[in-house]
């Protein structure tokens, strides 16, 4: 059987990623081949970049967009230290038996980043190789660090038009300051892993789901300025009309769809409620079926 070997980190499985996986689909069973943790991990921890989805998002994203297998292969110190020839003999050959590689032009690899996709080529190891700009129609790059960037710009729709789905966030339900049931808008307060790529400050709308249900949602992310306390930024949903939800403990998926407007400081409560009274029926507005 004919096996074509897609090649990335793959995080977001975005618009460009899925033209990877289109065009190995041509040549044979779609075989992803991603890497964990992100290299920079290994080479300058402080300068990791954020993740837009979970390996397990991932993996399973990559599914849904046509691989019949995903290879994730632990990226340490000791593997980035393989040459641009081993890793072509021992994981693309011995490994992976693949008759075609399919690779974004910007595709490094080996120790010192020596290998690129005219070494796949060059190889003569038995397979083809096909070499994909990753771009928009306008011939804009697309990648994972422009998304990253757009998103903590707080520029939401703009990631999700090349994430080809809304910018999402998934976590427990945990305590917050349970304020908002005590002014009429309980919120579902969400822990978030450390990787998280979380939007810029601010009130947007999506969807705020659990388990089978999804409802419509006005999401707030920040310090909450109007209260008095100094607390760390939080990222919160108030399921529309919603009355006497029970969802502590258990996992939410966070669609952020629609930035609303800034996060500001009201001079009262009574202020702060009228504008969270808009945002709500704006939400309600975008959120309808259309």
């Amino acid at each position: 059987m004919n096996r074509a070997v897609a090649i990335g980190i793959f995080d977001g499985v975005h618009r460009g990623h899925q033209e990877l996986l289109k065009i190995a689909k041509l040549y044979g069973k779609v075989v992803a081949l991603t890497f964990y943790p992100h290299p920079t991990a290994i080479f300058a921890p402080e300068r990791t970049p954020p993740q837009i989805i979970s390996l397990e998002d991932r993996v399973e994203l990559l599914k849904s967009h046509g691989a019949g297998e995903v290879v994730v292969i632990e990226f340490t110190q000791e593997f980035s230290l393989m040459s641009a020839e081993e890793f072509i003999d021992e994981i693309l050959v011995n490994q992976l038996q693949a008759t075609h590689v399919v690779v974004g032009d910007n595709f490094t690899f080996g120790h010192k980043a020596s290998g690129n996709a005219k070494t796949l080529q060059d190889a003569g190891r038995g397979f083809e190789v096909s070499v994909v700009k990753l771009e928009e129609n306008r011939g804009t790059p697309v990648s994972s660090t422009r998304i990253r960037n757009l998103i903590m710009d707080g520029d939401v729709e703009r990631a999700a038009d090349l994430l080809t789905r809304p910018h999402y966030l998934r976590g427990p339900v945990v305590h917050g300051e349970k304020r908002g049931r005590t002014i009429g808008y309980p919120t579902a307060n969400i822990g978030l892993p450390s990787y998280a790529t979380i939007p810029a400050d601010g009130v947007y709308a999506g969807w705020l789901s659990v388990g089978t249900d999804r409802w419509p949602a006005a999401i707030s992310i920040g310090t909450n300025p109007t209260f008095p306390g100094v607390r760390g930024r939080q990222v919160e949903a108030y399921a529309i009309d919603q009355i006497g939800l029970d969802l502590y403990d258990q996992e939410a998926k966070l669609e952020i769809v629609w930035r609303l407007r800034d996060t500001l400081k009201f001079d009262s409560l009574d202020a702060l409620l009228v504008q969270m009274a808009l945002d709500c029926e704006q939400t309600k507005k975008l959120t309808q079926p259309r």
